[in-house]
């Protein structure tokens, strides 16, 4: 079993795990794994847009507002307000990156309006907003030296248990020091170990017969993190 050590590693590879990486990568080594190619990910079927405040007509105050509406008061109401309004900056980050959405004839962001939004604010690239993200941000990754291993699953966390050998760690503070990594093509196990270790492998979508996520939306993740102690909170919410 082969044994070897990054600063981060990073468990799947739609936006969230590929944003983490390209930002990690400028304090240390970065392995990021996904069990497929790096861009089968629900990242890259997502085809509407990302809502974000970017018209001088609208505002954080509104769209906090539809968002806590659309959520049926069932949001975290903090969770939403970092989300509305860091969301304008990371868009702009994305463009940056070289992601380029739709324009409207004056050569400004075309802002769409999607059900739940009392204001145009949905950026987009056509109809396939995820795939142009997505191929960004995998392009971004690579050329800031992201190690990037395909067809490999995480099978399990490193955690205190694995570590001191011991049953019941007692007092200690639960941590996590890498993962037991599965390489689907050679059906090798290998410990990656890590100072920080992202879940970012999404949800689980495919449990249910009939869904439109892609086949790798397994729950994985979802299962490493309960296996290791973790608590799973809002199971319940899928989109299909």
């Amino acid at each position: 079993m082969s044994d070897r050590s990054v600063d981060y590693l990073i468990i799947g590879s739609g936006v969230s795990g590929l944003y983490a990486a390209h930002h990690l990568s400028e304090l240390g080594s970065v392995l990021l794994i996904t069990k497929s190619n790096v861009v089968e990910a629900n990242t890259s079927y997502a085809q509407g847009g990302i809502a974000s405040v970017l018209a001088s007509t609208d505002s954080f105050e509104s769209h906090i507002a539809d968002t806590m509406d659309a959520g049926a008061g069932l949001c975290d109401p903090e969770a939403v307000r970092i989300l509305v309004t860091e969301g304008p900056g990371h868009v702009r980050k994305l463009m940056e990156m070289g992601a380029e959405f739709d324009k409207n004839p004056k050569g400004e962001l075309h802002l769409g309006r999607e059900g739940g939004h009392s204001a145009n604010r949905i950026v987009h690239s056509g109809d396939l907003t995820g795939r142009e993200v997505e191929n960004v941000l995998v392009d971004a990754a690579k050329k800031k030296g992201v190690e990037i291993l395909e067809y490999t699953c995480g099978v399990e966390l490193i955690t205190e248990y694995h570590v001191d050998g011991e049953k019941n760690p007692g007092d200690k503070p639960p941590a996590c020091y890498g993962a037991y990594v599965y390489d689907r093509n050679t059906w090798e196990i290998s410990v990656i170990r890590a100072r920080a270790t992202i879940l970012a492998s999404g949800g689980a979508g495919r449990v249910y017969l009939h869904n439109t996520n892609p086949d790798v939306a397994t729950g994985d993740g979802v299962a490493l993190a309960y296996r290791a102690g973790a608590v799973i909170a809002n199971m319940e919410f899928y989109q299909f």
